[in-house]
């Protein structure tokens, strides 16, 4: 598998981001979605990876830098073609390395609270992530789980 910086201009990377979209539609209501669009992907505080195998894209996320010591992660998402393979942890695993290569002290996320965001809760504990309060913008919504772990 090779997890490399990616510049969201690719035909499949756009479907993949689109699916995701419209995935957490379908489990939320519109004030309780804070994925980010291309153009937010785009923007100089967050980094983008997409992870390939023999030219085929099998999942992208994203690291924002919130401030010096503190970063999100955003945008996890296996192409339903290669759940179950490993894809989410290795680019997790990736995402968590850069944070710490650039001195973040904390990790936070925003994810789903329904039933259907279950795999991405057991994902992020296993990696360490627990619950914590709402961070950065965020306020307290029953449609979202946040977790955090430290660095």
């Amino acid at each position: 598998m090779d997890i490399r910086p990616d510049d969201l201009t690719a035909p499949a990377v756009i479907d993949l981001l689109r699916e995701h979209l419209q995935g957490v539609a379908l489990h939320s209501p519109p004030e309780s979605i804070h994925a980010l669009d291309i153009d937010a992907l785009r923007r100089p505080e967050v980094s983008f990876w997409t992870a390939w195998q023999d030219g085929e894209l099998l999942g992208c996320g994203a690291l924002k830098q919130l401030d010096a010591q503190q970063a999100e992660v955003k945008s996890m998402r296996t192409a339903a073609r290669h759940l179950r393979k490993g894809v989410a942890a290795a680019l997790l695993r990736h995402i968590i390395d850069e944070a710490r290569r650039r001195g973040c002290r904390r990790l936070c996320l925003e994810t789903g609270s329904a039933a259907a965001f279950a795999p991405a809760h057991r994902l992020y504990a296993g990696f360490g992530f627990v619950h914590c309060e709402p961070f950065a913008d965020y306020v307290a919504d029953p449609y979202s789980v946040f977790m955090s772990r430290d660095l």
